[in-house]
């Protein structure tokens, strides 16, 4: 390099003629190609991730003036958003401001016009308020159209069905982030990057500190983290059933989906997840309905505990078919043996993209067995078949992937360890938070981790599940600005409002959609002012992004 700005001085001093411009030519060119690839990067912000927090962070960056790719995984954008979770958990709605308002208003606005009702009267639906400003339940197909008008309207570069490379396809120089490529072998440089996935991938591949799984209570002097099996009382047996595949005999072995494993200690921690499922949208309306189809691969011995269950007398499996406009629901899991598929996503979060798959598909295999076997296996009493055979997939959502949701219900995968953690304590607002860039309200709330089989003190086996945790923080509470940064020396141009920097307890409140939006707008926010002060963004003077937030809408106390 030196020389080449040697040979320019030199060309200056010369006469000038044409061999002395032929000359400054070639040496321009020549720094022009030898220039390192960060000197121009292709965007100022690359969010990572189609979710509703990566959606909302592009839009955000897009509208404060910088370029900005958002680079998908997905094909469908929103995540759960537009996946199936039309009954937001939501907690405190005054809380919920900015761009995330603004979202629930325009789905207010749309039902509020007579023709978005097709199957349903408008004044026969409960949630729809004609005095409030936001709805707050929804049909899929809603939800994605409002986010692709969105992205439409904006300047912001869409890539779909684009896979980070996550062994080679973080470029990095200076503790920061200079570029990603994808499997595809296209890259996207950047001089702020946001990970807006489930699963924390680019935060990973990027070297920064995380953790899978639950701490031990210790760990943070918390209460309801680790094992919990005092606790898990809500979707739990409560009626005897046998776990064995002969009833009273051990030897025979356990019956399918209870493991064989010991719980644990009440209290210490673990690798384990709270189960996963898929959201989907089912219907009863009879032009609008789809038979449950019996998946590739089913077999029903895998459903012989629901049946026992459903024997003794339990009818739980309709508890949670929540109501959405048309006649819809979002169903959700409820009671001992339900959609959750308890126990069988343990390697998800780290597990390569091929592995990740197989998990998807036994999910979608059992979820659909689950509700086939109900509508039609002759073992299943009368009464639960006739009413279950009612009910089908809603024929006019997810009409390119079979009326099933692309994105299943991640509800925990990797999480951030930052300098600040979120833990209970903090949503229980015992220990203070000083950086707020949002609020969230909703219960700690962690559905089951793992089923195993109880000998009682009679001598007789139950089966029992574990994890389930449902309690109230008493109030809204605030969300550190520290819980969506990496720690100091780790990645200075990262910001990650999904997988953030909190206990397994307190992210089982965090993990909500709209609290998703509200950190995905501030951490574009906090980008912005990285960028335009050139600093990292741990060094984003909090008392400026204060301002901003509250300008935009955001609530923070």
């Amino acid at each position: 390099m030196t020389i080449l700005f040697g040979d320019l001085f030199a060309a200056k001093t010369e006469p000038e003629s044409g061999m002395t411009l032929i000359r400054l030519g070639v040496a321009l060119l020549a720094v022009l190609l030898s220039a390192p690839a960060c000197m121009a990067a292709d965007y100022d912000v690359v969010v990572y991730g189609g979710t509703s927090a990566g959606v909302v962070a592009a839009l955000k960056a897009d509208r404060l003036g910088h370029r900005v790719v958002l680079v998908c995984p997905e094909t469908r954008i929103g995540g759960m958003t537009t996946n199936g979770l039309g009954w937001t958990d939501s907690g405190n709605k005054n809380v919920i401001g900015g761009m995330a308002r603004d979202f629930y208003r325009e789905i207010k606005q749309h039902y509020s016009n007579p023709s978005a009702w097709t199957y349903e009267q408008r004044d026969k639906f409960s949630r729809y308020r004609p005095d409030d400003d936001a709805m707050w339940v929804f049909e899929p197909h809603v939800a994605l159209a409002i986010y692709e008008r969105w992205l439409k309207e904006s300047g912001v570069t869409v890539i779909r069905d684009a896979w980070l490379d996550r062994e080679q396809g973080v470029e990095q120089r200076d503790n920061r982030i200079v570029a990603i490529t994808t499997l595809d072998k296209q890259r996207y440089a950047g001089r702020v990057f946001i990970d807006a996935t489930y699963e924390g991938d680019l935060m990973a591949a990027a070297g920064v500190s995380y953790t899978v799984g639950r701490e031990a209570n210790s760990k943070y002097n918390e209460t309801l983290n680790g094992v919990q099996i005092k606790n898990a009382t809500s979707h739990q047996f409560n009626k005897p059933v046998d776990p064995f595949r002969t009833p009273g005999e051990p030897t025979s072995g356990l019956l399918p989906r209870i493991s064989n494993e010991p719980p644990g200690e009440e209290g210490e921690g673990d690798r384990r997840l709270q189960a996963y499922c898929y959201r989907v949208c089912l219907t009863n309306v009879a032009e609008n309905r789809v038979a449950f189809p019996q998946p590739e691969g089913y077999d029903a011995t895998q459903y012989e505990l629901l049946l026992r269950y459903t024997l003794a007398g339990s009818r739980h499996m309709f508890g949670k078919f929540d109501p959405m406009p048309n006649g819809k629901t979002d169903t959700n899991n409820h009671g001992a043996f339900s959609t959750d598929n308890i126990g069988y996503n343990y390697d998800y979060p780290e597990a390569s993209y091929e592995r990740r798959r197989e998990i998807l598909d036994e999910h979608k295999r059992y979820q659909q067995g689950y509700f086939f076997f109900l509508a039609n296996d002759p073992r299943v009493p009368e009464d639960v078949r006739t009413r279950m055979s009612r009910w089908g997939l809603a024929k006019d959502e997810f009409v390119d992937s079979g009326n099933w949701p692309q994105q299943i219900y991640v509800r925990e995968a990797r999480r951030m360890v930052g300098d600040f953690v979120v833990t209970e304590n903090h949503v229980r607002r015992t220990l203070p938070t000083d950086r707020s860039i949002g609020r969230g309200s909703y219960n700690m709330d962690s559905h089951n981790v793992q089923r195993y089989a109880m000998q009682k003190d009679d001598g007789t086996w139950v089966v029992r599940n574990e994890g389930d945790v449902q309690k109230s923080p008493g109030g809204d509470y605030p969300i550190d600005y520290g819980a969506i940064v990496p720690r100091r020396g780790e990645c200075e141009n990262l910001l990650v409002p999904v997988c953030v920097s909190s206990s397994h307890i307190a992210y089982g409140s965090i993990r909500m959609e709209p609290v998703f939006m509200i950190l995905g707008e501030s951490a574009a926010e906090a980008a912005h002012l990285a960028i335009n002060r050139d600093i990292a963004t741990q060094d984003v003077a909090y008392d400026e992004l204060r301002r901003r937030l509250v300008e935009a809408g955001q609530v923070l106390q």
